[in-house]
């Protein structure tokens, strides 16, 4: 069966790449389960030789994925907290916010980003799909409506007289099935004279930097500027600004305006990101060919080092229960023999076990017990972060262990 690129309707016939199998990144496993069959879904992407959309077919439907049990919360990274602070201070005064106006979150989560409107006096609205980061949003003091978004829903709180001054999206646009529905119904809540700004990881640095770890079943799309663009433009959208920031291995921050909004100026910088993109070859099918050859290298590095340092009787922990952790280890077959244990922050991951993997989660204090010889951080993109809050491991000879783009040991 041929799928249709989830933009353009273009018949999809050139894979991206193929990861085999593998279950959803986020289904982390209480014990009771370890006894149960797994389900696995398919892992290929395809692009769309018209618009250049990466993507995967909806093996597993978003509403299962995101639902009461969903296991991540965005504040338990120390570093993405201090840059929604910073994004909050920025475009306060660049759209001049007030208590006059309203901030819509798409995907809020647990009010990660809308507290800190929420402490200026600025009216909020989170809308996000999943009941127990809601849940904790709303102890925050942030009105939250646990609902998917879509132009059904925005027609309604239209309706109701919502209208946003400002929109926000942090990684949520990769997240939708029908990306077109979606965008869709941000133009039709955002007021003439707002804004939207989205955040989303850049298909030019997942290529570049052999991310392939960030491909999993979450992740509908894989987008590059030339592309958002072109989305955004058939809802009567324009994109007038742009920065590439480094959270997430690299990402990309549109702004978008109503197409008729002349306040807004258009940026030099929208027509420089589309000349690099352009210069890299991100419009022609020739640029997307190769990529599985990048992520066998990552996978033959990995488990060659790890093999070695097992044979020497070395132990191996891992940092990180991060989705993109699990997308890595299930392609490369990696289990418990391989590496004893995965120490995350969040309380809602410790006591599970990894999909596919089994490998245990635990609290950090597991590392001083155990010792292991090496951790390997799977959110690559919080090395700093983690390997400042964990460099006690030196104490005992402990290493750290960083697969991709390329791997690193020191």
């Amino acid at each position: 069966m041929i799928m249709n690129c989830r933009h353009c309707e273009t018949p999809l016939k050139q894979a991206f790449i193929d990861l085999v199998n593998s279950p959803a990144s986020n289904s982390f496993l209480k014990p009771n389960q370890l006894e149960e069959p797994e389900t696995f879904y398919p892992l290929r992407l395809f692009v769309c030789d018209n618009c250049y959309l990466v993507q995967i077919e909806e093996y597993k439907k978003a509403t299962d994925i995101f639902d009461a049990d969903y296991a991540y919360f965005s504040s338990f990274s120390k570093s993405w907290l201090a840059h929604a602070k910073a994004y909050t201070a920025m475009i306060t005064p660049k759209l001049t916010l007030d208590s006059a106006s309203l901030v819509v979150e798409i995907a809020s989560n647990d009010g990660y980003l809308l507290q800190y409107f929420k402490e200026k006096n600025i009216p909020v609205l989170g809308i996000e799909p999943t009941a127990n980061t809601a849940e904790v949003a709303v102890g925050k003091g942030i009105d939250t409506l646990v609902a998917y978004f879509g132009s059904a829903l925005a027609q309604e709180l239209v309706g109701k007289g919502t209208k946003a001054d400002l929109i926000i999206g942090n990684n949520v646009l990769a997240h939708v099935p029908d990306i077109n529905d979606f965008v869709k119904g941000m133009a039709t809540l955002l007021k003439p004279g707002g804004v939207i700004t989205m955040e989303f990881p850049h298909l030019l640095q997942l290529v570049e930097q052999s991310q392939f770890d960030t491909i999993y079943h979450e992740h509908f799309s894989y987008i590059s500027f030339y592309t958002v663009k072109q989305i955004f433009e058939k809802q009567g959208l324009t994109l007038f600004d742009v920065e590439e920031v480094p959270t997430h291995g690299g990402s990309l921050r549109i702004y978008a305006k109503h197409t008729d909004n002349v306040a807004q100026l258009v940026s030099a910088r929208t027509e420089a990101l589309l000349t690099k993109e352009v210069t890299a070859g991100m419009n022609s099918l020739a640029y997307y060919q190769g990529f599985q050859e990048k992520a066998n290298r990552v996978k033959y590095d990995l488990l060659t080092f790890i093999l070695e340092q097992k044979k020497a009787g070395k132990r191996i922990a891992a940092y990180g229960a991060a989705a993109k952790g699990n997308t890595l280890l299930n392609y490369c077959g990696i289990k418990q023999d391989m590496i004893d244990f995965i120490v995350d922050a969040s309380t809602y991951k410790q006591g599970r076990f990894a999909p596919a993997s089994h490998i245990p989660i635990v609290a950090e204090e597991e590392l001083r017990k155990q010792k292991p010889d090496f951790v390997v951080i799977l959110p690559w993109n919080l090395e700093t972060e983690i390997t400042q809050q964990i460099a006690y491991i030196r104490e005992w000879g402990g290493k750290f262990v960083i697969p991709i783009p390329t791997l690193k040991v020191y």
